[in-house]
């Protein structure tokens, strides 16, 4: 038998969970490890989160040259190279895995690429890859595997009529048309990033709005504007009978009984993730799991004794910053710095034109837990900031009890929307109340002061408006 190193930890998974909560050992001067499938970064920074932002960033400045006019600078036969915008996502990613790795070297934590598999309490084995035959023990086991796209059932995925998110981000060459099936925040992004470089985009939902999660205000108004930007959206449609043909998919679109044919080059499945959970732990090893999800309690230790997890493969809300926080509060907690508690306060982010962001109760949420409660509401058409930046589209609405001001939650609809909700996340885990967030002086001009503006409006005290 190989030699056994012996680790205070040993993480399998290297994702926003599973490279955090290694690193934070790291930091408490404890001997870590981070087993990793394929490379530093896992899902998020390699084949989602961070390369779909600057594929996105790339969408978003051809759309502003191709609308130079409106600053009164002419622009003649704007272009694009679709290859060199793909290209550019894959350096990005691969620039912010090697500064993982890096990382890793600072805070002397081991990495391997291979396949972790837990094979007994407090024992951790590669059984693929090129470091396949070792074996380590742990006092304390995290498994931070995250999740894979799911597919659409009985549809090869090929990578050029039929792909997930992870496909897509591989494809050189841009569809003249596309249907993304499912739009939560995938695809959406998805839709706005295809539909910005001129492919023909159908949208469909199976709920009765896009992004089913956020406020049903919100959702409308990016409903209208996806619309006004040429993209084709179904909601409460289901999608049935696909045939794959050597050049393009026909499926029909199914809604209230009545059936209608599509056809497009190309079908991005959307519809959400699964666990990669198969073969992360040894069957003669009891964790139990919660709807193919690790099962943890509030210290994300499962029902075996040293063994943790974190992250994606705990369950919803499939976030990487709400993986990485998770990660490390599970890593203090195991070594004493301080108590560990499960996410309740967090963002959510959706980074097409207009952006959208939220945090807390949605107006129906509001509504159904019986809460006296008011909403505050600004448009950025009253913002000088955003009206200078000919990024007037939008509002920002804020939620709170109507007796206290205490903030329920927050919506945002509108530019930079995912870098303004920061504010109400802190008022929220601050128990902050409406009327601290007014009396708070905001620079002028700024798109922060919406922010502002939006609470003084729950009381009627918004001056620009």
């Amino acid at each position: 038998m190989a030699e056994t190193i012996e680790y205070d930890l040993i993480v399998i998974g290297g994702g926003p969970a599973g490279y955090a909560g290694a690193i934070r050992a790291g930091q408490l001067g404890k001997k870590a490890a981070c087993i990793e499938l394929e490379r530093a970064g896992g899902t998020c920074l390699n084949w989602g989160c961070i390369p779909t932002k600057a594929l996105l960033k790339s969408a978003e400045l051809y759309q502003k040259i191709k609308k130079s006019e409106t600053f009164g600078i002419s622009v003649k036969e704007v272009s694009f190279d679709f290859a060199k915008v793909m290209e550019r996502s894959r350096t990005v990613a691969g620039q912010m895995a090697k500064g993982i790795e890096f990382l890793f070297k600072k805070n002397k934590v081991d990495y391997f690429v291979g396949k972790g598999e837990v094979t007994a309490a407090g024992l951790v084995s590669i059984v693929d890859g090129e470091h396949k035959g070792k074996f380590f023990k742990a006092k304390n086991i995290l498994i931070a595997t995250g999740c894979k796209m799911r597919r659409l059932p009985d549809l090869a995925v090929d990578g050029a009529r039929v792909m997930t998110s992870r496909e897509a981000l591989a494809n050189k060459s841009l569809p003249k048309s596309i249907v993304i099936v499912g739009a939560g925040a995938i695809g959406v992004e998805f839709a706005y990033f295809y539909n910005a470089f001129g492919s023909k985009v159908t949208l469909v939902e199976m709920l009765p709005q896009i992004l089913p999660v956020e406020d049903e205000e919100v959702a409308k108004t990016l409903h209208r504007s996806f619309e006004k930007q040429g993209i084709v959206i179904h909601t409460g449609t289901k999608c049935e009978n696909f045939r794959v043909g050597p050049n393009s998919v026909k499926l029909n679109l199914v809604k209230d009984g009545k059936s209608e044919e599509v056809e497009a080059e190309t079908v991005l499945s959307a519809i959400g993730v699964v666990a990669n959970i198969e073969g992360v732990v040894s069957k003669n090893v009891p964790v139990a799991l919660d709807r193919n999800y690790v099962k943890v309690g509030d210290d994300y230790q499962t029902n075996v004794k040293g063994i943790y997890a974190a992250g994606d493969i705990i369950g919803p809300p499939w976030l990487a910053h709400v993986a990485t926080f998770e990660a490390v509060s599970a890593v203090n907690g195991m070594f004493g710095h301080g108590t560990p508690h499960r996410v309740k306060n967090f963002p959510g982010c959706t980074y097409c034109q207009p952006q959208v962001a939220s945090t807390g109760l949605t107006e129906q949420a509001a509504k159904e837990k019986k809460l006296n409660y008011k909403v505050g509401k600004f448009p950025f058409t009253a913002s000088g900031k955003a009206v200078a930046s000919a990024e007037s589209e939008g509002f920002v609405k804020v939620i709170s009890d109507a007796q206290t001001g205490e903030i329920y939650g927050a919506h945002i609809i509108g530019s930079e929307a995912t870098e303004l909700i920061a504010e109400y996340g802190l008022a929220i885990g601050l128990e902050a109340t409406i009327e601290d967030i007014h009396q708070t002086i905001h620079a002028h001009p700024t798109l922060s002061e919406a922010v502002m503006e939006a609470a003084a409006a729950t009381t009627g005290e918004a001056i620009h408006i």
